[in-house]
């Protein structure tokens, strides 16, 4: 059996559809599973067990500049390689008209039907017209979290239970150590980074947190991609120089450099951003700092070792520092047993 999904972006949302794949070949163990998703991303699911072959699309990209030249000849090859194979089944993990037409581009089986999701559910983007692309469209619940909500779909869509089975993920990481890896293993990472402001925790708390842990005697690890992120990181070293030997900034990175640097973090305390949702998948202590109400839908679900803080109830302020720093105590006591990376 040919399974294709169709999960394009965004990074958090792609990292939280992973343990659909161990889902899907619990249940079909012959299946051959293929990946469409945004070129930025393609080589953070080359490191994913189970994934037969990534597709990248470059969808973000190509709206720049839809008429020029090259871009009809990068859509017309992605189309050749998207239908070089015949789908069983085709999943639309995303629930929008762009990923249901990429849902509609692939090339089915002679009994091969398209599947998403039928209604929205709460916090959770969807366009209605999306009902009409696929070949099934099936109900959701209207409060669900992000990762039940994808691991329903599949299930539905493949007749299995998804609940009968605990959330996993399985990496396969390159041969080779990164240049990064001995600097940055065994440190607590500092995922201070998101794509909306009102993400953000202030950078002052940063500064602070980051004091703490070097005075608890570890060490502390600084991702950082692009230029915001670049001066941030540079002035949250500033404020430690006097404990540089205590601080690893890392170069900026693939993704799956990055992924696998991080799995030989001692923890990691994020806002609510990709990087967060990856130190679930790679099952490491980690606390996730929201300043919205989100953390129903986006929050961890790992136990007592992956805690959310804040974003309960609308209106809520926003975790202070002493609040972050007990939570991540209270998790420290309790770090993982049964790693899924």
């Amino acid at each position: 059996m040919h399974i294709l999904i169709v999960k394009m972006s965004s990074l958090g949302d792609v990292i939280q559809t992973t343990p659909v794949i161990q889902d899907l070949l619990r249940n079909n163990p012959e299946a051959k599973i293929d990946w469409v998703v945004e070129e930025n991303f393609a080589s953070l699911l080359g490191g994913l067990q189970g994934v037969q072959r990534v597709i990248p699309i470059a969808q973000r990209r190509w709206r720049r500049s839809w008429l020029s030249v090259v871009t009809r000849a990068e859509y017309q090859q992605f189309k050749a390689v998207l239908r070089e194979q015949a789908y069983d089944v085709v999943i639309d993990v995303q629930g929008l008209i762009k990923s249901a037409w990429v849902a509609r581009l692939a090339r089915l089986s002679d009994t091969g039907l398209r599947y998403s999701f039928g209604n929205q559910s709460e916090a959770c983007s969807y366009e209605w017209p999306v009902r009409f692309m696929v070949d099934r469209a099936l109900p959701m619940p209207w409060r669900i979290h992000a990762i039940d909500r994808y691991r329903l779909l599949c299930g539905l869509a493949m007749n299995y239970d998804y609940a009968q089975y605990a959330p996993q993920v399985l990496w396969e990481w390159n041969a080779g150590v990164s240049e990064c890896m001995t600097a940055a293993q065994s440190g607590v990472w500092l995922v201070h980074g998101t794509t909306r402001a009102d993400n953000e925790w202030p950078e002052h708390q940063w500064i602070a947190i980051a004091k703490r842990l070097i005075a608890q005697g570890e060490r502390v690890v600084l991702p950082q991609a692009g230029n915001l992120e670049q001066a941030r990181v540079a002035r949250i070293a500033a404020h430690l120089s006097e404990h540089s030997e205590a601080v690893c900034v890392l170069p900026e990175m693939p993704l799956d450099q990055l992924a696998q640097c991080m799995s030989l973090a001692r923890g990691v305390i994020g806002v609510d951003t990709g990087l967060s949702h990856l130190a679930v998948a790679l099952n490491l202590p980690h606390l996730q700092i929201f300043s919205q109400a989100r953390a129903f839908r986006a929050g961890p679900q790992g136990g007592a070792h992956q805690v959310s803080i804040g974003g309960v109830n609308p209106g809520d302020a926003q975790p202070d520092l002493n609040q972050v720093w007990q939570a991540w105590q209270q998790i420290m006591q309790y770090p993982s047993t049964a790693p899924l990376n």
